[in-house]
């Protein structure tokens, strides 16, 4: 099992990134995947599942994550309903700085199948991805929670 810790600092309140991070459509807009079963299009919530399809090493691949734990606006976790890993968790915390600005904290647990060589993947390939995938993830709620002309505001007219 490998685990993967980052941060991201973002100049927003801790509601607006908790709500962006779970924002089904702004995850579309910028990772390539496309939600196909589940909650399809605005925010997710508590107990609601979201089925994404995406190319990744060059295959079509299908993961529905389950919204296990909701404590808004400081944590969320989406856990691997079905899909590829053999476990995969995902918790988000959302601390709020002394600026008013966010820390935002990814804790993702991830096993791979196979065995062994899912091990060898998993520490040579899959934590360098993921860790590249939540980066661009991470950057995109930044740049939303942050835009000057209020961008974010059209992935929480609903919340």
């Amino acid at each position: 099992m490998q685990t993967i810790i980052l941060e991201t600092q973002i100049a927003a309140p801790p509601e607006r990134c908790f709500l962006l991070s779970l924002n089904i459509d702004l995850h579309m807009a910028g990772s390539g995947e496309r939600a196909i079963g589940g909650v399809t299009h605005g925010i997710i919530g508590p107990g609601q599942t979201v089925t994404w399809q995406g190319r990744h090493f060059g295959m079509s691949i299908a993961h529905q994550s389950l919204i296990a734990r909701y404590e808004r606006p400081h944590h969320f976790q989406d856990v691997m309903v079905k899909g590829m890993f053999r476990s995969f968790a995902h918790d988000h915390f959302f601390e709020q700085k002394e600026d008013g600005g966010t820390r935002m904290r990814d804790e993702l647990r991830f096993s791979a199948p196979l065995g062994l060589l899912g091990g060898i993947a998993e520490r040579l390939v899959l934590r360098r991805y993921l860790t590249r995938f939540l980066r661009e993830r991470n950057g995109m709620i930044r740049r939303t929670a942050e835009d000057r002309d209020l961008a974010w505001q059209l992935y929480l007219k609903d919340s």
